[in-house]
């Protein structure tokens, strides 16, 4: 089999079958299953699949994050590539075909990520990135990166110097879609399931950089993103931890050894700056009648 594409379900099986359907109607030159993982979702909204073969259901599986839901699909897959696929997506027509055909011209590619679009269009600047250097966020935080799009070093941390519209190397893809060769997946080990949710897509590219290979985003081919669908837009104070701590994990894994002290406690103080002032924007929001939070 060419492809196995694998998707997290987690209390949303309206959006998960949105997606599942939109690669079985939009993929048809290669091979491929769909690997669905219900994430403990609530009985309510669990995925039931439609009456087709190449669709597969693994319910039941505890809730230890999105990197672990991942792991436990790829280890049941039968596809000589993975497609990580987010259930809040919409595969556009012939978008998985072209991406592996791109993807299977050169052994060196260890992931692709498709170009990805916001429902209105635009693109979704998650899907071509820099790795968060203490320069590329000090940059990007401070908007240099919005003077000076077209530099390499000014727009590092979204990589805004590279074209969308054309296939290049790019230091990491979004996790909402990327295809990895089985055998580059199984020779970094996978997702590190320390981060329960966010960074470990970053952290799948950086180590898979670390390999040799080649990270590439492909501009021939298409998903729309329904960002805003869950995560942190929501405000939950768990998922707004998440995020924060996926970023300590992420300097201190690749970055801590590479820093003097001073740089590293500005880094930290930096973000539990960022993660205090995020908390306090959610407790001090108005809600549906207009009320802060209590």
């Amino acid at each position: 089999m060419d492809v196995s594409v694998i998707i997290i379900n987690y209390n949303t099986k309206e959006l998960t079958a949105q997606t599942v359907e939109s690669v079985l109607r939009t993929t048809h030159r290669v091979s491929f299953e769909v690997v669905v993982v219900d994430n403990s979702s609530r009985e309510s909204e669990r995925y039931a699949p439609p009456q087709d073969e190449r669709v597969r259901v693994f319910s039941g599986v505890p809730n230890r994050g999105f990197g672990h839901a991942c792991n436990y699909g790829a280890k049941r897959a039968q596809g000589e590539i993975f497609l990580f696929l987010n259930s809040d997506t919409i595969v556009h027509e012939g978008a998985i075909d072209a991406g592996v055909s791109y993807l299977r011209r050169d052994e060196a590619i260890g992931v692709l990520g498709l170009r990805t679009v916001l429902p209105d269009g635009t693109l979704d600047c998650g899907c071509k990135r820099g790795f968060p250097t203490p320069a590329a966020s000090l940059y990007y935080f401070t908007g240099r990166d919005k003077k000076h799009p077209e530099s390499p070093k000014y727009g590092a941390y979204h990589q805004t110097f590279v074209d969308p519209d054309k296939n290049s190397d790019v230091d990491a893809v979004s996790g909402a879609c990327m295809l990895i060769p089985k055998r580059v997946y199984e020779a970094v080990k996978g997702f590190d399931e320390e981060f329960f949710m966010y960074g470990e897509d970053l952290d799948l590219c950086y180590r898979i950089k670390e390999k040799g290979y080649r990270v590439v985003y492909f501009a021939d081919g298409t998903i729309t993103h329904l960002k805003g669908q869950s995560g942190l837009h929501q405000k939950s104070k768990a998922i707004i931890y998440h995020f924060h701590h996926a970023m300590l994990l992420f300097y201190r894994k690749h970055y801590r050894k590479k820093y003097n002290p001073l740089v590293t406690a500005v880094v930290y103080t930096g973000i539990y700056a960022k993660y205090g002032l995020t908390l306090l924007k959610r407790k001090m929001s108005p809600d549906k009648e207009g009320k802060a939070e209590a």
